[in-house]
């Protein structure tokens, strides 16, 4: 199965792990796997409409999904997602 990084901040919905691995051929079913069995998640993943929330960035093995298929990129047992939210702030 893929593996998800969960990075900290999603972690307090995730029991703490940080790597868990969910069943799915592309990038979505991984994701919706991941919000079926952690539902707290979906609120940080998606936006309206099963999009996802546009202050998450998502990486298949390195590559932005947004660069590649978006949600129907397809994965493998040996891929890995990484889910990285956004960053703001400065001055």
């Amino acid at each position: 199965m893929p593996s998800v990084k969960i990075p900290p901040v999603l972690r307090k919905h995730t029991g703490d792990q940080n790597t868990i691995e969910v069943a799915g051929s592309n990038v979505g079913e991984v994701l919706n796997a991941l919000v079926a069995e952690y539902p707290d998640t979906s609120d940080q993943l998606f936006a309206g409409e099963g999009e996802l929330n546009r202050f998450v960035n998502v990486y298949l093995n390195d590559e932005d999904v947004r660069v590649l298929d978006g949600l129907e990129t397809a994965v493998s047992d040996s891929d890995t997602v990484m889910i990285l939210p956004a960053m703001a702030g400065g001055q």
